[in-house]
Parts: structure tokens; sequence; C-alpha cells
């Protein structure tokens, strides 16, 4: 089955590791960016590989976490400082703070007890740019509503040399928190840039414009520190999600 990219961003190549691969070893270092959504209980890689990854990242290679990405690998340390922030995964505050703004824009390091990770239903919420001016969010609109997505809150962790680029607002009825949560973020590990997006549970979430548009941006900017993708018009609003249906291609 091949998949419609999200748009054409030159050539890719997808590595796959099984549930368990004792084998898994790939030459980070021929690729200029490593895309992960390998989330919730994913399989611990080797140790080798984690520490080639680990050298990447640290001369200059791009990584970009996507959505449960950051549930993975709670008792590696070098991720989790890569990722910034992590959920689940038995993650409290030995791994770091909860890092969150409040709903007038300040930006909170709360060193509380408690678990990592929580979400309410899936629906629509607003984004609010809180970093306009980096290459990633330049240009998008103050707030944007993402697609049917899960609002990921109380994540926690080391937040070293990470900068939030916006947060989402959790409106369902069982939302865990009453605060703007980080969904766009920039970590600096090393040499290495890292985009970290919470955005991206399932279809609908990929389809949004918003997402799309983010993750290429971000996806560019870990790869290369530079930013040439224009804001598209349909760009979603404050009030209008943007959608982009994908089309499967069978054979």
């Amino acid at each position: 089955m091949d998949y419609l990219p999200l748009a054409k961003t030159g050539k890719s190549k997808i590595l796959e590791q099984p549930k368990t691969d004792p084998a898994f070893s790939p030459t980070f270092e021929k690729y200029d960016v490593v895309i992960s959504n390998f989330g919730w209980k994913a399989a611990p890689w080797p140790m080798e590989t984690r520490k080639s990854f680990k050298a990447y990242i640290q001369n200059g290679g791009g990584f970009v976490s996507i959505h449960a990405a950051n549930n993975s690998f709670p008792e590696w340390e070098a991720y989790n400082q890569m990722i910034g922030l992590g959920g689940w995964g038995d993650r409290t505050e030995k791994d770091g703070p909860y890092v969150y703004y409040d709903n007038v824009g300040n930006k909170v390091i709360d060193t509380s007890e408690g678990t990592a990770g929580a979400h309410g239903d899936r629906h629509h919420f607003p984004a609010t740019v809180q970093h306009i001016d980096h290459p990633i969010t330049k240009g998008m609109p103050k707030v944007w509503m993402t697609g049917v997505d899960e609002c990921y809150a109380k994540l926690r962790g080391t937040a070293e040399n990470m900068t939030v680029l916006a947060t989402g607002k959790d409106l369902s009825e069982n939302a865990p928190t009453d605060r703007q949560e980080p969904v766009l973020m920039t970590i600096e590990y090393g040499k290495g840039r890292i985009f970290h997006s919470a955005l991206g549970h399932d279809t609908d979430s990929f389809e949004n414009v918003g997402f799309i548009v983010s993750f290429l941006r971000g996806t560019e900017w870990a790869a290369s520190g530079k930013v040439t993708q224009a804001i598209p018009l349909d760009f979603p609003t404050a009030q209008q999600p943007r959608q982009r249906t994908f089309k499967l291609k069978t054979h």
C-alpha cells in the first residue's frame, strides 16, 4: 500500500522497527532528519543504537518527535533530554517539572509532585502561537484550530534548551487541566535540532492543514535550520479547522 505524501519534500526513507528487533541499527548519519511517532510501550532500542542516535543528534542531526513518541523510552535519559517534555511511562517529578502556560500567557515551571501525561476526549481545540518570530511559526495566525486530536496535558521533563512555540487548550468536558499545554516545541541538543509536536493522533488530525504545515516546516527546520515553506491560504483560522483529505493508492 502506497500513501500519498503530505507534500513533495524530496527523497526520504521509512525505517520501520518491529516490536522486538535486537539488530535494529540504522546508520543515522545517512539522513538529514529522523522522524518518529514510535509511541506508547515502544520496544526499547539496543544500547548501541541509542549511543549511535545520541551521537548523531549531538553532532548536528535533526529529529522530529510526533505525538506519542513523547511517551517512549522513559528510562533513556538522553532521549528525555532530546524531547524536552514527555508523558506516561511512569514519568513523575523525578523526570523534571511540568511546563505550561497559564490562561493569561505566563509560562509556568511547576515542580509539584505527580504523574506525567493526560488528555481529554478527542476534539477540535485552539492552538495559540507563543513564539511568533520562530521560523516554524512565523506567519501563522496567533490562534488556529486543530483537527480532531488529543490535547496532551501534564507533560513534564528536563525542558532544557527548549522553546515552546505553541500551546493547546483542552475544551472537552473531561479536560484534565484548565491551562495552555505545550503542543509545538523546539529543543537544542548539542549541535542537533529537535522539533517536537504533541499533535497527530490519527487521520483527522493528520489531515488538518495546521498539522501538515507545522510538521513540514518543523521537519525542514530540524533538517536544515531554515524554513522556506510559506503559510498556505487554506491554513486554519481561530474559528475554522481546515482539512486536506488524504487519498490512498492501493494495488
